[in-house]
C-alpha cells in the first residue's frame, strides 16, 4: 500500500476509526440494506487491527466468522489481541493481499479506507470479486476527500481562509493523474463495479456528523481534536516545495501552507466545530 508503513500508524488509525460511522447505521446496512439475515464468512483485504470486524459483527447473525489479512505484523498483533476474549470465529492472516494465496470463497469480501492507497485500486477489486460466493456482496468503505473538506465548519474561522477547496480539488486530480491514487475514490467506485461486472450496485454514505462543543462536552471535544490533527505545517520553504512538486505553482503552494498554518493555530479543541466525514459505501452482488 504505497510508502506508509501501517505499523507505524497504529495510534492514529485507532484514533480516526470511530470518526466515520454510527452503530445504529451500520446495523441498519447489516439489517435493512444488505438484509443480512444467516451466518455469512467476511474477508477483510487490509484489515489494519480488524476495526471493520470489531464495527460489523455484533450486528451479524449469530455464527458469522471474520478473517482479515494485512501486510502489517503488529497491526495483526493487535488484532488477535483485540479479539482473544470476543465470542466470534476469526482469522487473522499476515501477507500482502495481492500475492497470498486464497483458497477459500466468502460471502462478503470487505475493504475499509484501502483503495485509495493503490495505484491500481482494480487489481485488488478483481482478487475480492474471485473469491466471493456466486450472490455474494462486495462492500467497498472509501472517502471522497473533495465533499470531506467541503463539509468542516469551524466557529469564529472563516472555512475558506483555512481549507481552500478549489486548490485541493486540483492538487487531487493531479495525485490520481501521476500516482494512481485517488482520494475521491469513494465516489467513482459504483460505476467501477458495475464495470468489473456486479449487479445490484449501490452506494450508500456514512450518517455520522461531529458536534463539538467545548463548553457542553469538553471530553468530546478533546477526543476530536486529537482524532483529526491538524498539525503545523513544518517549514515554509520545505512544505511549499513538496507541493511544487506534486504540481502546485508557487502562488498556491504559498497560499496553501498560509491556509494550513492558519488552521493549525486557530482550530484548538476550544473551538465548537460540525464536522461531517460523508465516507462512501459501495456494495454490490458477485
Amino acid at each position: 500500500m504505497g510508502d506508509i508503513d501501517w505499523d507505524e500508524q497504529i495510534s492514529y488509525l485507532q484514533k480516526t476509526i470511530g470518526l466515520y460511522y454510527n452503530d445504529d447505521y451500520l446495523r441498519f446496512l447489516v439489517e435493512t440494506v444488505w438484509q443480512i439475515h444467516k451466518p455469512v464468512h467476511v474477508i477483510d483485504f487490509g484489515c489494519g487491527f480488524g476495526h471493520v470486524g470489531l464495527r460489523l459483527l455484533p450486528f451479524l447473525p449469530e455464527g458469522s466468522s471474520y478473517t482479515g489479512i494485512d501486510a502489517g505484523v503488529e497491526l495483526i498483533e493487535v488484532a488477535r489481541q483485540l479479539f482473544q476474549k470476543l465470542p466470534y470465529p476469526v482469522e487473522f492472516i499476515v501477507g500482502d493481499f495481492h500475492t497470498i494465496s486464497i483458497e477459500k470463497t466468502y460471502d462478503l469480501a470487505v475493504c475499509h479506507a484501502v483503495l485509495l492507497h493503490l495505484s491500481e485500486p482494480v487489481r485488488l477489486l478483481t482478487k475480492m470479486i474471485h473469491h466471493v460466493k456466486a450472490g455474494g456482496k462486495m462492500i467497498a468503505f472509501e472517502p471522497h476527500w473533495n465533499a470531506a473538506m467541503a463539509s468542516y465548519s469551524f466557529e469564529g474561522i472563516d472555512q475558506s481562509s483555512v481549507i481552500p477547496i478549489g486548490l485541493l480539488q486540483r492538487l487531487f486530480e493531479r495525485d490520481a493523474k501521476r500516482t494512481g491514487k485517488d482520494g475521491n475514490i469513494g465516489l467513482k467506485l459504483p460505476l467501477l463495479f458495475q464495470q468489473l461486472g456486479l449487479r445490484e450496485v449501490q452506494c450508500r454514505q456514512s450518517d455520522k456528523v461531529h458536534v463539538s462543543n467545548p463548553q457542553v462536552n469538553p471530553e468530546d471535544a478533546a477526543r476530536l481534536y486529537k482524532a483529526l490533527a491538524f498539525p503545523d505545517p513544518g517549514d515554509p520553504r520545505t512544505f511549499t516545495s513538496q507541493l511544487q512538486e506534486r504540481g502546485m505553482s508557487r502562488e498556491e503552494a504559498e497560499r496553501q501552507y498560509a491556509a494550513e498554518k492558519l488552521l493549525s493555530i486557530a482550530y484548538t479543541a476550544s473551538v465548537p466545530m460540525t464536522y461531517a466525514p460523508s465516507m462512501k459505501i459501495t456494495f454490490g452482488t458477485v
